[in-house]
């Protein structure tokens, strides 16, 4: 018996999710080698394979039409720096035991893309959330004051990520079409960044499975995406912005109870400011608070 589209929605959408919540476990194994070279690697065989999906499905006129048209190109230029950032400062988070912060990125980025919504694209804000914003905003000011630095690597991922959906959200591309143009657009950087190692005098040796997580990171970073955006068609908004903090959450849990990092009564307070505008931006999502009274 096939499945209901919801259903079958929600598997996809929960475990692209749940793939996302272990990046950190898959990135840690490749800490001894240069987050650059990492993100050299994740360009190139993302985009080997996502082109490999595209010519299965018969999507190449999809792709030659993008390339045609110049504002959709320049669109996804900019959306293709936003994404290498954010999977640049995440790989360097991870190696450098920062995955808290890296959770706590992900925990404040539904907010910042809201307010990225409301400054760029006018929406307005319910109450709940312009109390939700606040909060993590409170949040954040406290840990600045309490640990005595900017959580930059948090700051950084959410503003990328929350930036490369506000671009995607304004250009006309699927998902496959948009993340084979952008891994096209950074192919360039990546090789030449390749040439300049080899010409530095790189020493390509190093263990067997560093090469295999390398070259399996391709599908790593496409195969989420790809789930994701056939769930996301399925799934209700409800269920998409439940869905989002399975991610965070792990990545939470795994450096605190696997990699054992620092989380102090401070961090704490942090975070649980952080949280409850969380709560409160789930709760002004809710269909009763859109609905206007008879």
């Amino acid at each position: 018996m096939p499945l209901a589209p919801a259903t079958l929605g929600f598997i996809q959408g929960f475990t692209a999710y749940l793939l996302w919540g272990m990046f950190p476990l898959y990135f840690h194994l490749l800490r001894t080698v240069p987050a650059t070279e990492v993100l050299l690697h994740r360009v190139l065989w993302s985009f080997v394979l996502v082109l490999w999906v595209v010519l299965l499905l018969g999507r190449l006129d999809a792709v030659r039409r993008v390339l045609r048209e110049r504002a959709l190109l320049k669109g996804l230029m900019a959306s293709s720096l936003l994404i290498s950032i954010n999977w640049l400062v995440f790989i360097w988070a991870v190696a450098n035991d920062r995955v808290v912060e890296t959770s706590l990125g992900y925990f404040i980025t539904p907010l910042v893309s809201v307010f990225l919504a409301r400054v760029f694209l006018g929406e307005r804000l319910n109450r709940w959330r312009q109390v939700a914003i606040l909060l993590a905003a409170l949040g954040l000011a406290w840990l600045v004051w309490r640990i005595g630095e900017l959580p930059w690597v948090a700051l950084v991922l959410a503003l990328s990520f929350g930036l490369y959906g506000l671009a995607r959200k304004q250009i006309a591309v699927d998902t496959l079409t948009g993340l084979t143009v952008e891994t096209g657009l950074l192919l360039p950087f990546a090789l030449a960044y390749a040439v300049w190692l080899y010409a530095d005098g790189w020493d390509p040796a190093r263990p067997v499975l560093d090469w295999w997580l390398l070259l399996a990171s391709g599908a790593v970073t496409a195969v989420p995406l790809l789930l994701f955006a056939a769930g996301a068609r399925r799934m209700s908004l409800s269920a998409i912005g439940f869905l989002m903090y399975v991610n965070p959450t792990m990545q939470f849990l795994t450096a605190v109870f696997i990699f054992g990092e620092a989380f102090d009564r401070d961090r704490l307070i942090g975070f649980v400011l952080i949280w409850a505008g969380l709560l409160l931006f789930s709760l002004g999502s809710l269909p009763f608070q859109r609905a206007k009274p008879a």
